[in-house]
């Protein structure tokens, strides 16, 4: 069993940047695509961003292009989401998850968030005006 969890969440003023981490242990996290989705109260969960297994592609929302980073350190069974420039409207609970068997270049398909082997319970990422 995956056991996978978020941390680096918090209160940050628009334009302002936070890194959340995500660490995955009880399994070989190399053989995971790892990735983040968003949600915020009385909406569906969103597609944020996702990386291969080894981190040679990565994929982005459009709206956080140019601002998040995803990364992962198969060492320390990690993976990052940086997150600059951030604006109100990034204020959500971010989860993290992990699929074996989906590639990252799908994950921005509705349907996979269905589909994902293993979550996180969330951080909350709080964006104030």
């Amino acid at each position: 069993q995956v056991q996978v969890v978020e941390s680096g969440g918090g209160l940050v003023q628009a334009g302002g940047s936070l890194r959340l981490s995500c660490e995955a242990s009880g399994g070989i996290f190399s053989s995971y695509h790892m990735g983040w989705f968003r949600q915020v109260p009385g909406k569906e969960r969103e597609f944020v961003a996702a990386i291969s297994r080894y981190g040679f592609n990565r994929y982005y929302v459009d709206s956080v292009k140019g601002r998040f980073t995803i990364s992962r350190d198969n060492a320390k069974n990690t993976v990052y989401l940086q997150m600059n420039s951030l604006k109100p409207e990034d204020t959500a609970v971010y989860y993290c998850a992990c699929s074996g068997a989906l590639p990252a270049s799908t994950w921005y398909q509705e349907k996979t968030r269905y589909d994902m082997d293993y979550w996180g319970k969330g951080t909350l990422v709080t964006v104030s005006s």
